[in-house]
This record gives C-alpha cells, sequence and structure tokens, in this order.
C-alpha cells in the first residue's frame, strides 16, 4: 500500500475540505504516520475515514476530528501539555511535534502498554505516558499551557480548568452520547475562563467521565 499517496488524500480530501486550513497542522498530520499507531490488522485503513478500534470499547478519533482539535487549540513550541485518555499515542505524537513536552494520562492499561510502546517505536522522546485517571486533573506537573480530554464529558470538571496556566487552554467535547460540542476554555485571570462553541460531534465518552449529578471539588 503507498501510505505517502493515503496521507496526501486523507489531508487533501478528509481534512482541509472540513476546513482545517492552518499550514502548521497539516504539516504535522503529513509528517506524523499514523499508520504506525494503529493496530496491526487496521493498518490498511488507517488513514481513511473508518474508526479503528483499541479494544474494551475504545477507538480512535477519526482523521478529520484530530485536525480540528490541533487547529483549535494552535499548540506552541512552549507549551506544556497534559492528554487525557492516550489512546493508541497517535494524538500524543501530533501534539508532541508543536509542544515542548506532553504528558497523556490513560485510565486503560491495555492502552498504557500500546502508546507508550507506539511512541517509543516511533522514536518521540517528549511524551511521558502514565497510567491512571486524570478526567478531574493530573497535578504532579500542573499548571499546564494546554489540556486536551480526548474523549466526551457531561461537563468540564472545575478540577481540571484548575490546572490551567492563566492563559492556558483546554478542549473537551461537552454534552451527552449523540449531541457534543467541542469547546475550547481559556484561562484568562486567576479562577476565570472564557469558553467558546467551536462545532458539533459526537464522539466516544471518556469512560471515567463525571456525572452530572456529581460536585467537583
Amino acid at each position: 500500500m503507498n501510505f505517502e499517496q493515503a496521507r496526501f488524500n486523507m489531508v487533501e480530501q478528509q481534512i482541509r475540505p472540513w476546513e482545517v486550513l492552518d499550514f502548521g497542522v497539516l504539516d504535522v498530520l503529513m509528517s506524523v504516520r499514523r499508520e504506525e499507531f494503529v493496530p496491526e490488522a487496521y493498518k490498511g485503513v488507517a488513514l481513511s475515514e473508518a474508526e479503528i478500534p483499541l479494544g474494551n470499547g475504545s477507538a480512535m478519533l477519526i482523521p478529520v476530528i484530530e485536525g480540528k482539535i490541533l487547529q483549535a487549540v494552535q499548540v506552541k513550541a512552549s507549551d506544556k501539555v497534559l492528554e487525557v485518555g492516550a489512546g493508541s499515542g497517535y494524538f500524543a505524537a501530533l501534539l508532541a511535534a508543536k509542544a515542548d513536552w506532553v504528558r497523556t494520562v490513560e485510565i486503560d492499561p491495555v492502552l498504557v502498554n500500546m502508546a507508550h510502546d507506539n511512541l517509543k517505536r516511533y522514536g518521540v522522546e517528549n511524551v511521558i505516558v502514565e497510567e491512571g485517571d486524570a478526567i478531574r486533573g493530573w497535578p504532579s506537573n500542573a499548571p499546564y499551557d494546554l489540556i486536551v480530554v480526548s474523549g466526551g464529558v457531561p461537563f468540564i470538571p472545575e478540577t481540571l480548568l484548575q490546572q490551567l496556566k492563566v492563559g492556558g487552554r483546554l478542549f473537551a467535547f461537552v454534552g451527552e452520547q449523540h449531541l457534543m460540542t467541542a469547546q475550547l476554555a481559556t484561562c484568562v485571570a486567576e479562577g476565570k475562563y472564557s469558553t467558546e462553541s467551536l462545532f458539533e460531534n459526537a464522539v466516544p465518552m471518556m469512560r471515567n467521565a463525571p456525572h452530572k449529578n456529581a460536585f467537583s471539588f
């Protein structure tokens, strides 16, 4: 299979038509080899619009969504990033291509190993994969310039927002299983946040997503 042609088609036919036009984002999507981060059985569709399962009910986000997230968060070279949900490690590799470092935290030990092995094999050195539940934050290396939640949540926990630096951004899909809005929250001052709704899309819920009636402390 000609992966380079398939990657070009992914960017030009799937991602760019959905108004992902940032050249820096498109360059990263062209340079990081997605096929190196999918299970062996799915390599042939790694650059297609197919949803790629990772086991235990988890799946990779489709390429157009990955592109739209990257464009929304505008990763800077100085950014310290927290990713909630490592998946296969691919999105962490995309973030790491533009950021200073990325800490990606995954609740599923099978995916922890998958992401760690994929990133190591691919030679990504500025990502640390840890096992745990980071949906309410991961304080050991806070505050962060950027936090990306890789699945759906009914709301953004206040404890997660509190781990942003002033000027930091947090991206998440907020809503119910079939109706979610991609939101970008920015910390505009200590304890104050502005939130922008970007687009609607349904993605798998985070396995450890907080309940609407749960209190955040």
